[in-house]
């Protein structure tokens, strides 16, 4: 099921257009201000975004650059009075649409639909479970308190495989047939060096392993 946050400060609104996502079978978190929005998608990943522009506390604008900032692949859809120039390139360089109010529901449902698509698409290179999200196409690891840019080319090369092959063992000669070439010459220790770095990203117990695990004498299995 699709989760989709909605921020909207009209209370009638907010229930309209919560209904009617809901009709459609997309499981959707209300809120009436930027503030709760930004708080609700530290908490949880959502598919799409709705934001009203004109809210308390945080406005729509300062809200969609918080939640691109947490979920940079996160679709966000602007839902406004403001439907003068300047407020919708705004928008359109924030988000990645914009509707002005008054507005037909077939039509917001149209676009939450297309942007749902694009959302797939970009989700095909995204990999989550626990607390952390890693995205292999902009090359990030999100964590609840940081995002991590500085893997070498390899080591996104050694976690994409370990993850392709999830509850699998994956040996140590398949590692070094499919990231280096025969004319390459890697240490022994090269491999362990990799697999210590992923378990200082991804485990709370270094030394007892949850998710990335060596299978002595025979290579390594990402485990869920």
């Amino acid at each position: 099921m699709k989760r989709i946050l909605l921020a909207e400060d009209e209370e009638h609104l907010q229930d309209t257009i919560k209904l009617n996502l809901e009709l459609e079978g997309y499981q959707v978190t209300a809120c009436n201000n930027g503030a709760d929005a930004i708080q609700a998608a530290k908490q949880q990943n959502f598919h799409l975004a709705v934001l009203d522009v004109m809210m308390p506390q945080v406005d729509g604008f300062e809200a969609c650059s918080q939640l691109k900032k947490l979920h940079p692949d996160l679709p966000v859809l602007f839902l406004t009075a403001r439907a003068d120039g300047n407020s919708r390139i705004t928008g359109l360089k924030l988000a990645d649409d914009y509707l002005t109010k008054p507005f037909n529901l077939e039509e917001l449902i149209l676009r939450v639909k297309n942007l749902l698509k694009r959302y797939d698409i970009a989700a095909a290179t995204v990999f989550t479970f626990d607390e952390f999200e890693i995205n292999f196409s902009s090359l990030y690891i999100k964590t609840k308190t940081e995002t991590i840019t500085s893997l070498s080319q390899r080591e996104w090369q050694l976690l994409n495989l370990l993850i392709s092959k999830k509850n699998l063992i994956v040996s140590r000669d398949e590692i070094l047939e499919k990231l280096w070439s025969p004319t390459e010459n890697p240490s022994s220790r090269t491999i362990d060096n990799y697999i210590l770095n992923f378990r200082k990203i991804f485990e709370k117990n270094q030394r007892e392993p949850k998710f990335i695990q060596s299978i002595r004498g025979v290579g390594y299995k990402f485990s869920l």
